[in-house]
């Protein structure tokens, strides 16, 4: 049967040319307005992500070299992904969030990094526990920076411990200078008044563990020994030893005051 005289194909094929053209013609209007002067990026507001912050260190000159000169399109075409992505290049700029503003500005929302501490290579770590890059004499502008060593990519597992130890001293009245992981997995500290911790491994007693059972017993063991230490190793099960400055043997000096559980034996935890 010849199709030419098929009333039914006929008229879908019909509506099928009028379908792409109806859709044609709408896409090149749609196109057409969009790319009108009118809607044209005229505006770019960059201001902090939320209300509590504020922008110390990001220079609002290089914001716009590095962001708002690269923006492209207008309104409806601008890649947004594209223009977070020229923000986040500027130094101290942790985060960038891009959303329009209707008809023809962008808001941008810039989150500083938060400086806590000084990675072993130079570089500074922030709050998160992601390393940036940054003039450690600006990231000292509020203080002395907490001191961060360990392998490569355990900044977050080292800030951790950082926020763990602080909590735990807290009452002390001392502050956590500096955490330590070796190769081997092994953490160490130093608080404010000098005092090294050696802290071991994570295994057997946790560390957390071992770390309270010192502090509860800290102030009964400075007073009795009547000056400061200079290292008290904690890498033992059930007690912990102290080490006087001059001495030469942690083991030779008093352990914990008598804290130490008599029946246990004298072995410290891998």
């Amino acid at each position: 049967m010849n199709p030419w005289h098929d009333v039914r194909l006929m008229n879908l094929a019909a509506n099928a040319i009028y379908a792409l053209a109806v859709g044609a013609l709408l896409a090149g209007l749609a196109w057409w307005t969009v790319t009108r002067p009118a809607f044209a990026l005229r505006t770019v507001v960059v201001e902090p992500a939320t209300e509590s912050m504020r922008l110390r260190h990001v220079n609002d000159t290089v914001l716009r070299t590095a962001g708002v000169h690269r923006i492209d399109g207008t309104f409806f075409t601008v890649d947004l992904q594209a223009v977070r992505e020229s923000f986040e290049t500027v130094p101290w700029v942790r985060r960038a969030q891009v959303r329009r503003v209707w008809p023809n500005a962008l808001r941008v929302g810039i989150e500083e990094h938060e400086p806590l501490a000084i990675w072993n290579d130079g570089r500074v770590v922030n709050r998160h526990g992601e390393l940036f890059a940054a003039n450690v004499a600006e990231a000292e502008d509020d203080g002395k920076l907490v001191e961060f060593e360990g392998p490569p990519g355990s900044e977050a597992l080292v800030t951790q411990r950082w926020l763990e130890l602080s909590q735990q001293v807290a009452f002390l009245g001392h502050r956590v200078e500096a955490v330590g992981l070796s190769p081997r997995y092994a953490w160490s500290a130093r608080l404010d008044n000098g005092l090294a911790l050696v802290l071991g491994r994570e295994q057997g007693v946790p560390i957390a563990e071992r770390v309270e059972r010192w502090a509860m017993h800290y102030p009964q063991v400075h007073q009795r020994l009547n000056r400061h230490a200079e290292v008290v190793d904690l890498r033992y099960p059930n007690g912990f030893a102290v080490r006087l400055p001059g001495a030469l043997d942690a083991e030779a000096q008093a352990r914990a005051g008598g804290m130490r559980d008599k029946n246990s034996k004298d072995k410290r935890s891998p």
